[in-house]
């Protein structure tokens, strides 16, 4: 059973930074690709972050959103992605979710239909 658990999240003020981490069931490796969404209250969700984890590369793929504060990165032994973020904004409060593929997908998309596997989302709230 595949299971993605993020944490990381909480209360941040505005500037301040957070990690993320997702960390996967069984081998990290087993994924193709594993990437980060956020959904806002009353928005739609939307792809802040992928990395690719099979493909020896580990290129990675940013959202318009977060793109120049957010890096996101990979620990293999550790079974777990982080993705860390700074210069945060109130506009950047939203559940934070992991998402994971295990199929092969051109480059790293940030879209939700090229997920199959969904975590049970973080809480960011950056707020004074």
């Amino acid at each position: 059973q595949v299971q993605l658990v993020e944490s990381g999240g909480g209360l941040v003020q505005p500037g301040g930074s957070l990690r993320l981490s997702c960390a996967t069931s069984g081998r990290i490796l087993d994924y193709y690709t594993i990437g980060w969404f956020r959904q806002a209250p009353g928005k739609e969700r939307e792809g802040v972050s992928c990395i690719r984890i099979r493909n020896s590369d580990g290129g990675t793929n940013y959202g318009d959103s977060l793109k120049g504060r957010v890096t996101i990165s990979r620990d293999n032994s550790k079974n777990t992605v982080y993705l860390q973020m700074n210069s945060l904004k109130p506009e950047d409060t939203a559940v934070y979710y992991c998402a994971a593929t295990k199929r092969p997908v051109y480059g790293c998309p940030v879209y939700n239909s090229a997920y199959d596997y969904w975590g049970q989302g973080t809480q960011v709230t950056v707020s004074s």
